[in-house]
C-alpha cells in the first residue's frame, strides 16, 4: 500500500529490562502467564485495528459518517 511507510521508516520500538521485569513481576514470576497476556494484549490489539480499518474503509474514506457514528446520533 502506498500509504504504509517503508520498513526503514518506522519508528524502532524500544523495550528495555525493566519492561520485561514489570510483565513478568505482574504475572507472578510466571513466564508462561507473562506470554499468555502478552498474547492476549496483542490479539485485542489487533481487533481494534482491524475494527478501525474498517471503518475507515466505509466512511473516512467516503467522507461520510460511519454507520456507528450515524446510528449513535439517531438514535
Amino acid at each position: 500500500m502506498p500509504s504504509e511507510h517503508a520498513p526503514a521508516e518506522r519508528e524502532t520500538i524500544a523495550i528495555e529490562e525493566a519492561d520485561v521485569d514489570e510483565v513478568l513481576a505482574m504475572s507472578g514470576g510466571d513466564p508462561r502467564a507473562a506470554i499468555k497476556a502478552l498474547l492476549i494484549g496483542q490479539q485485542f490489539l489487533e481487533m481494534e485495528l482491524q475494527k478501525a480499518r474498517q471503518e475507515a474503509s466505509w466512511g473516512y474514506v467516503r467522507g461520510r459518517p460511519s454507520r456507528e457514528t450515524r446510528d449513535a446520533s439517531e438514535g
